[in-house]
């Protein structure tokens, strides 16, 4: 007999179902789109440039975002977490490890684009090898810290998946939200601000816009700005006095970004998209398109 397992305190049973369906459905088509993307770019030879293999590297974090998405759904749908205590960090460094990366990466994206089109300097493998391990190793630093014992891993409020536990507000995780929003949320803002400021500007200058440059930056605030407010506000005040399933949204609208990257830095870029029309339909894209500058 199969044991029915309390609701959470705080949601009703429209709501739990309600998460978890929705939880699903970013992790589905957001892996589905990012897979597209990856998948082209092992197929399709000219894809394998140095410029997208940031690109890649993007859809690789955000694959990871929807996996976390993915548990944080089925456990929503069992009304519990299954997997221990062990489990919720490992879950909550995974999320934080693959989230991280793919900001890094967009923000590298952004310094590619800039030298493409402002100084004319074309990206070299070993650059873009060494940016995107870069930004793999700075998220794992900055994910790791909290299983150290600097900032710490807990259920959220569904207490159906895990993220950093801003429940408490100390000094500990003050001093580690401090240091992580400024190396993972606002320094790669203000790269991404500068770089595409001085796109757009080339633009302007040329009248030839071939991407919408203030797009990237949107997401960025968009999707993680209302996550990060929560934790900074739970910083300074106790955030325990909004009830659970508000402060469950921020997180619900951060697991958008692995579907709206893949439209940004995939479908929104010709060559890209013409890559992964020819890996779809097995029509060759025009040379034109394989050069890489309309990215």
């Amino acid at each position: 007999m199969v044991t029915a397992h309390p609701l959470p305190e705080g949601f009703t049973e429209i709501e739990v179902f309600a998460i978890g369906t929705a939880l699903l459905v970013e992790a589905l088509l957001g892996f589905c789109l990012n897979g597209l993307t990856i998948i082209s770019f092992r197929k399709i030879k000219e894809l394998r440039t140095p410029s997208n293999l940031l690109v890649l590297s993007i859809a690789l974090a955000d694959c990871g975002i929807c996996i976390n998405a993915f548990i944080a759904a089925f456990s929503s749908f069992l009304r519990y977490w299954p997997y221990g205590s062990d489990g919720c960090q490992m879950h909550g460094f995974q999320g934080f490890l693959t989230a991280l990366a793919s900001i890094s990466s967009s923000a590298a994206v952004a310094w590619d684009r800039y030298h493409h089109y402002c100084t004319r300097s074309r990206l070299q493998w070993s650059t873009a090898a060494s940016m995107m391990v870069f930004s793999w190793l700075f998220a794992a630093f900055w994910s790791v810290m909290p299983l150290l014992g600097w900032g710490k891993y807990d259920y959220e409020p569904l207490r159906t998946c895990c993220t950093l536990d801003y429940s408490k507000g100390d000094r500990n995780y003050v001093t580690f939200l401090f240091a992580l929003s400024t190396f993972n949320f606002m320094i790669p803002g203000f790269i991404m601000l500068t770089a595409y400021q001085s796109i757009h500007q080339k633009f302007r200058k040329t009248g030839n816009f071939k991407f919408n440059t203030g797009l990237p930056l949107k997401t960025l605030v968009i999707c993680w700005g209302p996550y990060c407010l929560l934790c900074s506000y739970a910083a300074v005040e106790n955030v325990m006095f909004i009830p659970p399933k508000y402060r469950m949204i921020p997180a619900l609208i951060a697991k958008t970004v692995p579907t709206v990257d893949a439209f940004v830095y995939a479908l929104g870029n010709e060559n890209y998209r013409g890559g992964i029309w020819q890996f779809l339909t097995g029509q060759k894209i025009e040379k034109a398109e394989v050069d890489n500058k309309n990215k």
